[in-house]
């Protein structure tokens, strides 16, 4: 990694770099439901459809693979991370497991999506992969993982707005409701860091 990247930003792909109602329709086609993304008011889809944790694992160890092969891309999320590649480093730290790395490595190819690092680590605690990385800024969806970030590291995270993360926040985590806003946020936090 050459030394002049200027921020190193962790983001979560999915509901963050995929869009957040992907997950919706391939559900509904499972569990014989009708939900729409708006009715998804909590991050553990397991109680939003009424069936067992055990029984969403098995559904996500079934479809992962075409879930993460057909999730389309979060607004203009890959113009964004395309324009930032050159100036900072992209750390995808994502809650996907490894296995999954092929099927994520063609998603991002597809989009033309550039990364310096993609870290499946299998699980939503990230905190350990984020100071791993010493990431100066986190893009999420889960409210859980914004709190924690930016609580134990003192970094900003941008939270991106949904049904399932609604809540009053902290200063450092803040909600936003499209990648234009996260470019602009970027350049008014860190002024400094981002002109040319």
């Amino acid at each position: 990694m050459k030394p002049d990247k200027i921020l190193t930003i962790g983001i979560d792909i999915d509901g963050t770099v995929t869009s957040p109602s992907s997950i919706v329709p391939l559900m509904n086609e499972s569990f014989g439901r009708d939900l729409r993304y708006e009715d998804c008011v909590e991050y553990n889809l397991a109680n939003v459809y009424q069936i067992t944790d055990a029984e969403f694992e098995m559904w996500l160890d079934q479809n992962g693979e075409r879930l993460y092969d057909g999730a389309p891309v979060h607004g203009i999320a890959d113009q964004v991370l395309r324009d930032w590649f050159t100036s900072h480093k992209l750390v995808y730290i994502s809650a996907r497991e490894d296995r999954h790395r092929d099927v994520t490595l063609q998603w991002f190819a597809r989009y033309n999506i550039p990364h310096h690092e993609v870290d499946l680590i299998g699980s939503h605690d990230k905190l350990s992969a984020a100071r791993k990385w010493g990431v100066d800024l986190f893009l999420e969806d889960r409210l859980e993982n914004a709190l924690q970030l930016s609580e134990a590291l003192q970094i900003h995270v941008f939270l991106f707005d949904t049904p399932y993360n609604q809540a009053s926040l902290p200063p450092l985590v803040h909600r936003v409701t499209s990648w234009e806003e996260v470019a602009q946020k970027v350049n008014e936090l860190f002024p400094a860091k981002t002109s040319v």
